[in-house]
């Protein structure tokens, strides 16, 4: 794995958690919305919203770089619009970065011809 593309997915990865937190937020919120006088959903609707649009953008660059396969880039974007799905993303991720380097130690240690 490259640099850049070891950027790409933790770019992404960094950005899956906080995504995560506020569409939770938003979520208590707009039960806060309806329930009582508190109305914050605009900004953490605006929150959101940015952090969402983050995600897609590193979410689209980690796939062109890490030439995953449909199916993979399909689940990270799903994980992307379920309320905890940025959770189990970040931990996918961070997953999928430490077998790269890994395997990035092997190779240039020549241990296997990965």
């Amino acid at each position: 794995m490259d640099l850049k593309t070891a950027s790409a997915l933790r770019r992404l990865r960094l950005v899956s958690g906080p995504e995560a937190i506020s569409f939770l937020l938003l979520l208590l919120c707009s039960v806060l919305k309806r329930t009582t006088d508190f109305n914050v959903v605009p900004v953490m609707g605006a929150v959101h919203g940015f952090l969402f649009v983050l995600y897609v953008l590193f979410w689209a660059d980690a796939w062109n770089r890490a030439k995953w396969p449909l199916k993979t880039a399909a689940l990270y974007f799903v994980l992307s619009v379920l309320p905890t799905g940025g959770f189990f993303a970040e931990r996918m991720l961070k997953r999928e970065a430490e077998s790269a380097v890994i395997a990035s130690r092997a190779r240039r240690e020549g241990v296997v011809g990965a």
